[in-house]
């Protein structure tokens, strides 16, 4: 099994990507983008953290974000968002893929990938960088021909 090396850093910001399940497009939906900004603003005001900028794309999207001082859970905040959307996603009628053994012993949900893909932010010339890539992501994916024209990004 693999052994995933995370940082924890207090205080520190972090560029996340999150991907749901199979890269299914269920983030197309409006009723679902608005049951995911639900889950992250209830997990906001119980775990705070700041959002630096944030882009939501049809399988993923990608945050820049910031954690109180003497703050370094992360994962927790992410458990409660991923959490918080897949109990509301399928009482809302979302589909479910069937479980492997696996999801099945770890009562996980087939809506996201069970791992985010996490880097620290190093200095202020590296935060300019993510929070470019965050918000051209929809043109390199063929979504918009200009930044301006993706409705779900905000800095």
């Amino acid at each position: 099994m693999p052994n995933y090396r995370r940082t924890y850093v207090a205080g520190w910001t972090f560029f996340f990507t999150i991907v749901t399940f199979k890269r299914r497009p269920i983030l197309t939906s409006e009723i679902f983008r608005y049951l995911l900004r639900n889950a992250w603003k209830q997990v906001q005001v119980k775990h705070p953290f700041t959002v630096i900028a944030i882009c939501l794309l049809p399988d993923h999207f990608h945050c820049l974000i910031s954690l109180p001082e003497g703050d370094d859970d992360y994962p927790l905040r992410w458990r409660a968002i991923k959490g918080k959307f897949s109990r509301k996603y399928r009482e809302a009628g979302g589909i479910l893929l069937s479980k492997n053994k696996s999801q099945r012993k770890r009562r996980e949900s087939t809506v996201w990938q069970r791992r985010y893909w996490k880097r620290q932010i190093r200095d202020e010339d590296n935060l300019v960088t993510h929070i470019d890539y965050i918000h051209f992501n929809p043109v390199k994916h063929g979504l918009v021909d200009n930044v301006k024209d993706w409705p779900w990004s905000r800095e």
